[in-house]
């Protein structure tokens, strides 16, 4: 009788363990910064500028060459985590073909990475999109909303909401963010990003599920004001990186922490917001001591990095 309720219960604890290992996950967010394809698709001043023939002279091999970097990346972060992101979050793609040739181009088509992705209302033509692994979860479905200020649609980046099922039967929801940039002034923009933030509060209201990732470049520090709408629904996994001095992205010297997770209070415990500062995406920081991340950019000089903002990722335990 005792053997019967040791296996019994040894094979319970099995299944448990075996539906938490399962459930780990490994969600990676990078701001990309101006991933455009390198075809004047008549899309603006931005895809006219990032194009063969404009004044950046983005050619294809320096699109591709981005593109390859990016996979590196990627797999960089796999190695050392030990597995491959589930969930890759981004910022600053032209748009869905960008992905798919980055996908098709790269060691990542070994993998069964999926794109969503939406074309929002930007008026440099970026947008937010979500790649995932198909064999990690079952996609169920996603939408977008538009910040409004004042009642008027922002020019800006939509947020994109992905609602997933893990093997388990957990449905987790997944929100992508790039709020309004600084640019035009502080008081201005700080009223542009409240409205994003009370956008991303809502759309966690309308989810009514206490499994909530939202990810982004928030365009703001953890201690920002902003983040009071959300504090009561989101936890700010960033805040203790923030403290501490740590950041995604340099400026004169300074690191700033922009880049960041929020979750629901219920999975608060069950994982952890790492920066990763890898090598071949950092540079020295001629002006200042220490490193930075290599721009594709350097004003008009082209540096042959990826991006100004460092990946981050969340992993669950």
């Amino acid at each position: 009788m005792y053997r019967i309720i040791i296996i019994t219960a040894f094979m319970l604890n099995s299944f448990i363990m075996a539906g938490q290992e399962k459930d780990s996950l490994l969600v990676m967010f990078w701001n990309l910064e101006n991933f455009f394809d390198y075809i004047d698709g008549g899309g603006g001043e931005a895809d006219k500028e990032f194009s063969s023939s404009g004044n950046r002279r983005w050619t294809k091999n320096r699109f591709y060459t981005k593109c390859d970097a990016v996979a590196k990346t990627v797999f960089a972060i796999g190695d050392i985590c030990g597995r491959m992101p589930d969930l890759i979050g981004l910022a600053e793609v032209e748009n869905r073909g960008v992905l798919s040739r980055m996908l098709a181009s790269t060691a990542l088509r070994k993998y069964d990475y999926r794109i969503i992705h939406h074309e929002s209302g930007d008026r440099r033509g970026i947008d937010v999109a979500l790649l995932y692994r198909h064999s990690s979860m079952r996609h169920i479905s996603n939408s977008v909303r538009t910040p409004e200020y004042d009642g008027v649609k922002l020019a800006t980046r939509d947020i994109l909401q992905v609602r997933m099922c893990l093997p388990s039967g957990c449905i987790y929801d997944f929100i992508v963010n790039h709020h309004p940039s600084k640019f035009g002034g502080a008081a201005e923009s700080d009223k542009k990003r409240l409205a994003a933030v009370t956008t991303l509060r809502n759309m966690c209201d309308s989810l009514d599920n206490e499994k909530i990732v939202a990810m982004g470049d928030f365009n703001d520090d953890p201690d920002s004001e902003a983040f009071e709408v959300v504090g009561d629904v989101l936890v700010n996994k960033a805040s203790y990186l923030h403290e501490r001095g740590e950041g995604t992205i340099r400026y004169e010297g300074k690191w700033d922490l922009i880049d960041m997770f929020l979750v629901s209070p219920k999975i608060d415990s069950i994982c952890k917001m790492e920066i990763m500062k890898i090598p071949f995406l950092m540079t020295s920081d001629r002006k200042h001591p220490g490193e930075k991340p290599l721009r594709t950019y350097t004003g008009p000089r082209y540096s042959g990095g990826v991006s100004d903002h460092c990946p981050i990722i969340l992993r669950f335990f």
